[in-house]
């Protein structure tokens, strides 16, 4: 297949290469996928995005007009891509569910360790030749209280490295894991008494319009004072004005995100020669006791053998007229002349 790979950071290429190994003719586009790259797609068969593209509703029409039929997510959350005009448009689209759930769990740990120790503060003292202690003092996970919002793949590895310090264990989910609760102790209950009773709440559930906002106002007035809320998840699972305000009233003691509501904007970007216009970002990343990284909790190698994997397995499916694993659903074989025209 001739294939366009939209987002195409030069950490990736080398993962896919190896693992296509010459099968399939692969094009590189260090853009993401909108409306003004989209045209790039022209001629080939099939493309393969990220998470940080745009593959709304107007850019798959467009992509569907150009004769893309085939879509590969180089990612587990698929909320950049306008699902129900996928389908209605005859495309073939995958994910990849599960490349490493344990770069991502341990990357949401690191962040707790580093602001409950306040590792970031100290190193700058340090850099600066200030040695002081003054106003490091965290506390001892162990024994503590940890709420585990969303306890699939990624959850449940968080669950059971939490378990292996030594703390107690809420979980909140729609789908309970028995085996789960058999290893770890962990209980479940509703988010509001996760709340009210969780020291530290990390979040580890897909985006969608369940999830959309899940830690709001609301909830924030529930938690215990001074507790640290972890997202590794996807930005918009939390209301960011409403966490912003949580944190400058003293209500959440500290922040630890991967991710942004409004990333987009710059997120997977060099800004140093920009400004910010944002001023949430801009008041988030003002406040010491906030540590923010890059959308960059999936980036270990063994992470990004699997996504390539995934990905070009994918394509070798298509090739051969059949369906790939991890399809977000399927399409009849059947030949489509032309499916923009079929929408409604």
């Amino acid at each position: 297949m001739k294939v366009l790979v939209y987002s195409s950071y030069s950490f990736i290429i080398p993962y896919l290469e190896k693992a296509n190994q010459g099968k399939h003719e692969l094009f590189f586009e260090r853009r993401a996928l909108s409306l003004k790259t989209v045209e790039k797609a022209q001629g080939f068969d099939a493309i393969s995005i990220f998470s940080s593209d745009d593959a709304s509703e107007k850019v798959l029409k467009e992509l569907a007009g150009l004769g893309i039929r085939y879509i590969a997510l180089r990612s587990t959350g698929f909320d950049c891509i306008a699902i129900e005009t996928a389908k209605k448009l005859k495309m073939q689209v995958v994910n990849v569910p599960e490349y490493s759930p344990n770069a991502i769990a341990e990357h949401a740990l690191a962040l707790l360790l580093a602001l409950n120790r306040k590792l970031i503060i100290s190193n700058d003292r340090i850099r600066n030749n200030n040695f002081s202690i003054e106003g490091l003092a965290g506390f001892d996970l162990f024994g503590k209280t940890i709420g585990i919002v969303g306890t699939g793949k990624i959850g449940s590895v968080m669950a059971r490295i939490c378990k292996g310090i030594g703390c107690k264990l809420l979980g909140y989910d729609l789908v309970e894991d028995p085996i789960l609760q058999q290893e770890t102790g962990i209980v479940y209950t509703s988010l509001t008494k996760l709340c009210e009773q969780a020291d530290v709440i990390t979040l580890h559930t897909p985006l969608n319009s369940q999830t959309h906002h899940l830690i709001n106002e609301a909830m924030v007035k529930k938690m215990k004072p001074g507790v640290i809320l972890i997202n590794t998840a996807r930005g918009a699972v939390v209301d960011t004005k409403a966490i912003l305000k949580g944190l400058t009233a003293g209500k959440i003691g500290a922040l630890g995100m991967d991710v942004y509501e409004f990333e987009k904007t710059c997120f997977f970007q060099d800004c140093t020669q920009k400004n910010i216009e944002d001023p949430l970002l801009k008041a988030l990343i003002s406040l010491p006791n906030v540590l923010i990284t890059s959308h960059h909790a999936f980036l270990t190698k063994e992470a990004l053998t699997n996504i390539a994997k995934d990905t070009i397995e994918a394509f070798d499916y298509w090739e051969k007229g059949e369906n790939a694993p991890h399809e977000l659903y399927k399409i009849p074989k059947t030949k489509i002349i032309n499916p923009i025209k079929q929408m409604p």
